[in-house]
C-alpha cells in the first residue's frame, strides 16, 4: 500500500505500561510520514507517560475510572466531535473495547486498520475497518507493529520510547540529594496493580541490604496508592539500613523516567516501570509470576529475567488466584546473584554473596 499520510490517529485504550509499549508503532509512522501529524486517543489517566513523545502531535483522553456513565457519554461525544473535526486519513486501532468499532464508524478515514482479534469477528466490528491485520510475534511490541503488516513499509523502529525533559531530572536530582543519594544508585519498584505479580517484602529487604553493603544507594518507588505506600514501608522497615522512599508515589511519570535513566539497575515486578526501564536502556532485573513472561517482559537485551514457572509450575490463566505471590517461590539469593553480575564491578567493597 503506496499512500502517504497526513493526519494519523493511533488508538490505544489500556494501562500505563500498554501505552509505553506502544512507543514503537508511533514511531514507525513518524519515521515512514515525517511531515504526518500523529495523534493517539488513549484512557485520561494514562496520558502522562506519553505526555513528552516528540513523535505525537496531540493526546486524547477517554474516561474511564471514576466517571459517571453521564461523563463518559459527555466525553465520547466530544471526543468524536473533536476527531471528526482532525481529518484524518489513517487511523491505526491497537485496542479491542467494542465501543471503538462505534467511533471509528464516526470518523471520515480511507484507511482504517486494526488488529485482527480471534473475539471480535462480529460484521459490525470488522465492517468497522478497512483492513484487518493478523496478530504476529512472540512479544507485545512485536505483535503491535504486525499490524502495520498492511502499510508495507521499508523499515520499522523497534525500539520502545520513554521521553522526559531536563526539568524533570533536575527535580529528581535535587530530591535525591536532599536525601544523600550519590551518583550510583539502584532503583526498586516492588508493587504491581495485582497481589499475584508481587514478591515477597522480606525479600525485597534481603535485596536491599546486600545492596547497601555493596556500596550502592537504593531509591524505592511506587504508585500513590495506601497498599503500595504501606509495601514500600514494610520493606523500608525490614532493612538494615533504609532506602530512600520519599519519592514513591510522589513522581510523575516524566520524572520516573528520569530517575530510572540515570540508575545503575532497575529491579521490579511485571509493572510499567519495568518498561520505563527498558526504554531508557538501564540495565533490568525483572520478576514475573504467572503471566505470560515471554508476550509480557521488558523490551530489553540488557536484562535478567526470573519466572516463578521455573522453580514451580504456574496455573494457567483460567485457574490463576489473584490473592497468591506466585513469585514467592524465587530465592533472594538468586535475585542478589543476579544483581552482581549486572552491577559495575568497580563498586564492590564487600561481596553481595558473602553479605547475603
Amino acid at each position: 500500500m503506496e499512500k502517504r499520510f497526513n493526519k494519523i490517529l493511533v488508538i490505544k485504550m489500556r494501562f500505563h505500561g500498554d501505552m509505553l509499549l506502544t512507543t514503537p508503532v508511533i514511531s514507525t509512522l513518524k519515521q515512514s510520514y515525517p511531515n504526518a501529524k500523529i495523534d493517539v486517543l488513549l484512557y485520561q489517566d494514562t496520558i502522562p507517560i506519553l505526555s513528552e513523545n516528540p513523535d505525537i502531535n496531540a493526546l486524547y483522553g477517554v474516561s474511564n475510572k471514576g466517571a459517571g456513565t453521564r461523563a463518559k457519554i459527555s466525553n465520547f461525544c466530544s471526543l468524536v466531535k473533536v476527531l471528526r473535526q482532525n481529518h484524518y486519513d489513517l487511523i491505526v486501532n491497537l485496542t479491542d473495547q467494542w465501543i471503538v468499532a462505534m467511533l471509528v464508524r464516526m470518523i471520515r478515514a480511507k484507511v482504517k486498520i486494526s488488529q485482527d482479534y480471534t473475539h471480535r469477528q462480529a460484521s459490525f466490528w470488522r465492517n468497522s475497518f478497512t483492513h484487518l491485520a493478523p496478530l504476529k510475534g512472540e512479544n507485545v511490541v512485536e505483535s503491535n507493529l504486525s499490524v502495520l503488516d498492511v502499510l508495507q513499509l521499508k523499515s520499522r523502529c523497534t525500539e520502545t520510547t520513554m521521553s522526559y525533559k531536563a526539568e524533570h531530572w533536575q527535580r529528581i536530582q535535587h530530591e535525591l540529594a536532599k536525601f544523600g543519594v550519590g551518583e550510583h544508585y539502584v532503583v526498586i519498584q516492588p508493587t504491581a496493580r495485582q497481589i499475584f505479580k508481587c514478591w515477597d517484602d522480606e525479600k525485597f529487604s534481603q535485596l536491599i541490604d546486600a545492596l547497601h553493603a555493596r556500596g550502592y544507594d537504593v531509591v524505592l518507588t511506587s504508585g500513590p496508592g495506601e497498599s503500595d505506600l504501606a509495601c514500600v514501608h514494610a520493606i523500608a522497615t525490614g532493612c538494615k539500613t533504609a532506602p530512600v522512599t520519599a519519592l514513591a508515589g510522589k513522581t510523575s511519570f516524566p520524572e520516573l523516567g528520569a530517575l530510572i535513566d540515570h540508575a545503575d539497575l532497575f529491579i521490579g515486578v511485571d509493572s510499567a516501570p519495568g518498561h520505563i526501564a527498558a526504554a531508557v536502556n538501564t540495565p533490568i532485573i525483572c520478576l514475573f509470576g504467572a503471566t505470560d513472561h515471554v508476550f509480557w517482559r521488558p523490551w530489553s537485551k540488557n536484562m535478567i529475567q526470573f519466572w516463578a514457572g521455573d522453580y514451580q509450575p504456574m496455573p494457567p490463566r483460567e485457574q490463576r488466584d489473584r490473592n497468591k505471590r506466585y513469585l514467592s517461590v524465587i530465592p533472594a539469593t538468586d535475585v542478589i546473584s543476579a544483581a552482581e553480575r549486572l552491577l559495575p564491578p568497580h563498586r564492590a567493597s564487600l561481596s553481595m554473596d558473602q553479605e547475603s
